[in-house]
């Protein structure tokens, strides 16, 4: 396969690396990626998580920029920028930043997708009859988990954000267009469509934002970036970044990259992403995505204005929780202990954990719902709850499960990763409640692999996503159910016994 850059086409090139932009919730990396899938070289820093108010979730906009391309600097340097043939981006969908066009300063704190600050709101318009409409035209439910609130509290309540408004300088963006409003140092706003379609302010078959959703939604159109594709010649770095201009040529949402780095290239193919949150999406294929069973439709993909579409559900609280059993209860001291110590009891003694620290998403939606942690006794300790928060992750995906069945989409099997997803013991465990065998990649970064993917073939050193798919991912293990239909009936049924008190 000849490795070229896609604005030289045929031209050898010693440019063979992909430098992907991953940022994530509670931090960002910059990952070099190989032809082969091979990574080369990661670079992380942590994102401070900024808590104002109970449900209030924010970042520093210039702190994500400043760690985001420290990070990219440093891959830079370890291979040399002439080995950079192009970028792929992928980030946190629905977090949104306001900046200056003209100064390329943050104008706020970013709004981050866990935030619940537009509960109010969204009951207004469900309230007024709109949730059907914006459903129909959307995919998408009333819900402060996505970006077009957000844009309309900043615009509501932050005094700079006004005013840039009123000068007609005011741009709003989810991660990626901040990114790339940076990076090309105010040349490009633009947002890929699979982005975009978490704004609630694209139709799902519409080319650019819907006028009719910005004015629902009290969202200036002009403030908006460009729709374009998740993969193709989209905007450029500056030399003065890197060294020399670098295409960008992949921008991709992180749950529908985890999906193309899963390669679920085929209709009715299916991924589970275990991060922060968890998010299972499963391929559409040219069909728009419709459900009766609140789950969300969304773009997967677009190369050349052509969409893929993908069916949805999220769930809030995922890492997050194991998380919070670390810093804010003390129970364990890394992640990782979770699995010593669910292995260490035969059962997790009766003690359920609801994990709805920031609500519930799907198939409940119910943003007003709480934490509860259940069926404590003299007898619960650290490993009764460690063991029940890893237990909640299969208890929410098998509520997800029955709703995707229930639209038609039943999974077959479950392609899982992420973070999370490296302990062997949850991955028995979902295998086991789901009654499906769970495959896992020896490479869990599929999310950067995904970004990856699309920035090859955007920038044309590899012909098709099938074709960087095959390429590019690794080995596969499988984990295939065991437990008896009774147990998993017992748990479920304290499950959904302890979701009616949340």
């Amino acid at each position: 396969m000849s490795r070229h850059n896609s604005f030289c086409p045929g031209e050898s090139s010693l440019s063979d690396l992909i430098l992907v932009l991953d940022e994530g919730t509670t931090s960002t990396r910059a990952m070099l990626f190989g032809l082969d899938g091979s990574m080369h070289g990661v670079a992380q820093k942590e994102l401070t998580q900024h808590y104002p108010r109970p449900g209030w979730v924010e970042h520093d906009a210039g702190e994500i920029w400043d760690r985001t391309f420290a990070c990219a600097r440093e891959m830079v340097d370890k291979v040399g920028v002439d080995r950079i043939a192009c970028i792929g981006i992928t980030n946190q969908r629905e977090t949104v930043v306001a900046w200056d066009r003209q100064t390329l300063e943050p104008l706020s704190r970013a709004i981050v997708w866990q935030d619940r600050r537009t509960a109010g709101f969204c009951a207004e318009l469900k309230a007024a009859g709109h949730e059907e409409e914006v459903q129909a035209k959307t995919g998408l439910l009333l819900d402060p988990y996505f970006s077009g609130t957000k844009m309309r509290w900043l615009l509501d309540h932050d005094e700079r954000v006004k005013q840039a408004a009123r000068k007609g300088a005011l741009a709003l963006g989810t991660v990626e267009s901040w990114l790339v409003a940076k990076l090309s140092g105010g040349d490009a706003h633009i947002s890929d469509a699979s982005n975009a379609s978490r704004t609630q302010l694209l139709a799902l078959d519409g080319a650019q934002f819907d006028d009719g959703l910005c004015e629902l939604l009290g969202v200036p159109r002009d403030a908006l970036p460009k729709v374009v594709d998740t993969h193709g010649a989209l905007a450029e770095a500056q030399p003065h970044w890197l060294g020399k201009a670098v295409p960008i040529t992949g921008m991709v949402g992180d749950q529908q990259s985890a999906t193309l780095g899963q390669g679920c290239l085929s209709v009715g193919d299916t991924k589970a992403t275990y991060g922060t949150g968890a998010f299972v999406l499963a391929n559409k294929g040219s069909e728009l995505p419709r459900s009766d069973n609140r789950m969300l439709g969304t773009v997967l993909c677009q190369q050349g204005g052509e969409r893929t579409y993908a069916i949805e559900g999220s769930v809030f609280v995922a890492g997050s929780l194991v998380q919070w059993l670390r810093d804010q209860l003390g129970l364990i001291s890394s992640a990782a202990e979770t699995e010593a110590l669910a292995r260490s009891i035969p059962d997790s003694g009766e003690v359920v954990i609801v994990p709805a620290l920031s609500g519930l998403g799907a198939p409940h939606w119910r943003a007003e719902a709480r934490g509860v942690i259940a069926g404590l006794s003299f007898a619960s300790g650290k490993a009764q709850i460690a063991r029940a928060a890893l237990e909640a992750m299969a208890h929410q995906t098998h509520d997800l499960a029955e709703a995707f069945a229930a639209d038609g989409a039943a999974w077959t099997s479950l392609r899982i990763d992420g973070g999370m997803s490296a302990n062997d013991w949850m991955a028995q465990d979902l295998a086991d409640m789901l009654g499906l065998t769970v495959e896992r990649p020896d490479f869990v970064e599929t999310t950067a692999l995904g970004a990856a993917m699309s920035a090859a073939v955007g920038a044309g050193l590899h012909p098709s996503l099938e074709a960087a798919s095959h390429e590019m991912r690794g080995s596969v293990r499988a984990f295939d159910p065991v437990m008896s239909d009774a147990v998993r009936e017992e748990r479920l049924e304290r499950w959904r016994k302890a979701l009616t008190v949340a």
